[in-house]
């Protein structure tokens, strides 16, 4: 939605791992409040963990909503622990998803309005297949 110069989009995002840790591969979907495509990204993460992927994926997301001139962004993943996580409800206690946290802090404050949606898996089949499409390219 656009009003007075404000943008608020949605994002789909999905992380991927096979094996966990395995190969892995992220896929992000933009779309405006009309919910007309603004983009779709995936590429491939190298060798982690399905949460890692998940936050990487996050990442992307939100770094795409910046060069898009977002203002306000909800994003939208099946990974509970992420969602939980970022709302505030679970601390974050691995190690390694510490960085990949702050990280995602550090984008949101570019943004008046933030939100992170758990939706079910069914909901999320396009940027799953983005990121699963992003995994059989290093096969």
């Amino acid at each position: 939605m656009c009003w007075g110069g404000m943008m608020d989009i949605e994002i789909y995002t999905d992380g991927a791992s096979r094996g966990n840790p395995g190969k892995a591969g992220i896929g992000v979907i933009i779309y405006d409040s009309d919910g007309q495509v603004l983009k779709k990204d995936n590429e491939t993460i190298g060798v982690t963990t399905n949460n890692v992927a998940e936050y990487k994926a996050v990442i992307r997301g939100l770094e795409l909503a910046l060069e898009l001139g977002a203002t306000g962004v909800k994003i939208y993943a099946d990974s509970q622990l992420l969602v939980r996580q970022l709302s505030g409800e679970y601390r974050v206690k691995n190690e390694g998803l510490k960085p990949l946290y702050n990280k995602v802090r550090e984008l949101t404050r570019n943004f008046k309005n933030f939100a992170a949606i758990h939706i079910p898996r069914e909901q999320n089949k396009e940027a799953d297949k983005l990121a699963n499409m992003a995994l059989d390219s290093q096969e």
